[in-house]
């Protein structure tokens, strides 16, 4: 069938989806293999390699995988898993041939890679495809920060349904650190953490997360980098307020991460709203009120803009 496509001057636009990349890639002489796990769930990463070069969050649900290093010469990785680095999706560099692992109707995102349907329409109605990413987002160069020790803002006091995840993803974090041969230097309050198991950071310090005591610990051990965003909205407040009074600049330590301009957007409401906004994505109508008449009024507003959507 891929031959016989190949050697056809209009070959029919094929796209593949899920175990249609499988199948396409067998079909085009490659071989695929099983993975020890299998790629399952939501919040798959998978990086656009060819053409936007960004990582998009997807769903997928597969045992097996394309073996790129068998493809032909005419094929060529389309997109890669940011986690195992197996591939996610395969395309012909002549014909209108292409596929993916994941599935782009899942939407992990407002958009994600719901724009491929929109490509393979093009190709079929012969039209040049313009990337809607690249619209919204061109392409820059990535820098990477060069650091040889951090400091995280852990994530202090556990309860019942709460603050899990952030022990989990800063104990990840530092992990991810000492893998890239970073000193990692903790500050928790509580012991009762994955975070402060012995051995995991390079250095523990049981001390609260206030601006004050975070300075003290930066003066003696002299961090060149600092993350945030794994200790929660106690450590995002610490952190916006070190970056404000100038302490971060003045020990010259960099945030890692998330920039702090972003933390202070996305903590308002309404500058979240407006960056939203200058996107062209929709933002929920709301309002602020005092009493219940003006809230019947707001929900009345409300309900009115929301049909306008």
């Amino acid at each position: 069938m891929i031959e016989k496509e190949e050697a056809n001057p209009n070959p029919k636009p094929i796209f593949g989806i899920c175990l249609g990349n499988q199948l396409l890639g067998l079909a085009a002489g490659a071989q695929t293999y099983k993975l020890k796990f299998g790629n399952r769930g939501h919040n798959q990463p998978c990086v656009d390699e060819q053409f936007s070069g960004r990582c998009h969050l997807t769903m997928q649900n597969h045992g097996y995988a394309i073996d790129v290093a068998t493809l032909p010469p005419q094929w060529k990785q389309y997109f890669y898993n940011a986690n195992d680095n197996t591939n996610e999706g395969i395309f012909h560099t002549t014909k209108p041939f292409f596929s993916v692992q994941f599935h782009p109707e899942a939407k992990g995102g407002p958009v994600e890679t719901e724009y491929l349907f929109d490509y393979f329409l093009s190709l079929v109605r012969g039209q040049k495809f313009d990337h809607p990413l690249n619209k919204k987002f061109p392409n820059a160069p990535i820098k990477r920060e060069s650091v040889t020790k951090v400091l995280l803002l852990g994530s202090g006091g556990l309860s019942i349904g709460q603050a899990g995840e952030f022990d989990y993803s800063g104990s990840q974090a530092i992990k991810a650190m000492k893998e890239e041969g970073i000193r990692t230097i903790l500050i928790n309050p509580n012991i009762a953490t994955v975070q402060t198991t012995p051995g995991l950071a390079d250095r523990v310090y049981f001390l609260p997360i206030t601006p004050e005591f975070v300075t003290k610990v930066i003066e003696i051990e002299k961090p060149d980098g600092i993350l945030l965003q794994f200790g929660g909205q106690t450590a995002l407040n610490c952190g916006v307020s070190l970056y404000k009074s100038g302490t971060l600049a003045d020990y010259g330590v960099k945030v890692l991460g998330t920039p702090v301009d972003t933390i202070i957007t996305t903590e308002d409401r309404e500058m979240f709203a407006n960056a939203v906004k200058e996107i062209g994505e929709y933002v929920a109508p709301s309002a602020a009120v005092t009493n219940v008449e003006d809230a019947i009024t707001a929900a009345e507003v409300i309900v009115i803009r929301f049909h306008n959507f």
